[in-house]
């Protein structure tokens, strides 16, 4: 299980704050601390970028692959951020991402294309809503494939994503449970071994205790895992989910046990 970084996010004051003055200089150290705290993936979640779209994603592209190579992921909506994005990027990218959505099947998808990169795409229904039951998650997953597959896209560079729902919402933790069932059977009903993600924080958006909610994530955590998802989005700054999901990691991909192989 991959371990992607989601503190890059626009809706870090701190983050706004550095796009808006193109400061370099707090996205280099939120950056550095990612990486030192077992970061694998950086995604950069820009939002949509209304303005300045190819100026704001090519700074921050760029700012983020001064202090590391690790692979990064461009999290928007806005196709003209993402290219930006593309073109300026190097070494690994992802598209994160594309759904149903016909504006996003026709600009976003396309851009996987072009530069052969590997695209998140999400189980929504094509007016953007999260579907809440699993006949049409199966549906969505079996769809969004299609639609991969129909664009000329390498099914390898697909990674699904089937959206966690917040616990917050009325039919949230049923479509949660379905997620879970999803993740175990996707490789059988699509044959072949597809790639997952899943956003963590998802689970604990909206309000509620905090301690509670860093219970609720480190318990759904092991459980995504025993799944057999491939990526997770989280807090990798927090370091007790940090240490779960590594733990999780060294139970489902040792052959002969070793403590020496645990980290903590």
């Amino acid at each position: 299980m991959m371990l992607a970084a989601d503190n890059l996010t626009i809706t870090r004051k701190m983050v706004a704050a550095a796009l808006r003055e193109m400061d370099p200089r707090p996205i280099r150290d939120l950056v550095s601390r990612m990486q030192k705290a077992g970061a694998e993936i950086i995604d950069i979640n820009s939002g949509p970028l209304t303005r300045e779209p190819e100026k704001k994603m090519g700074f921050l592209v760029e700012t983020v692959q001064e202090v590391t190579d690790l692979p990064i992921m461009l999290d928007s909506s806005n196709p003209k951020a993402l290219e930006a994005g593309l073109r300026m990027g190097r070494g690994k990218i992802v598209i994160n991402g594309f759904s149903l959505e016909p504006e996003k099947l026709a600009r976003i998808l396309p851009l996987a294309l072009k530069y052969q990169a590997d695209i998140v795409g999400y189980l929504l229904y094509p007016n953007g809503q999260v579907p809440m039951n699993a006949e049409d998650l199966t549906d969505l997953a079996i769809q969004v494939h299609g639609a991969a597959i129909k664009a000329g896209l390498d099914e390898e560079r697909l990674i699904i994503d089937p959206v966690i729902a917040p616990l917050m919402w009325e039919n949230g933790l049923r479509h949660n449970r379905h997620v879970l069932v999803l993740l175990r059977n996707l490789p059988d009903l699509l044959g072949f071994p597809v790639r997952t993600i899943a956003g963590l924080s998802n689970l604990t958006a909206g309000p509620g205790p905090k301690e509670k909610k860093q219970v609720l994530a480190q318990a759904f955590l092991p459980m995504l895992a025993a799944v057999g998802l491939s990526h997770v989005l989280l807090n990798i700054l927090d370091p007790a989910i940090v240490g779960i999901a590594q733990a999780c990691r060294t139970l489902s991909g040792m052959d002969i046990f070793t403590w020496a192989e645990v980290v903590i």
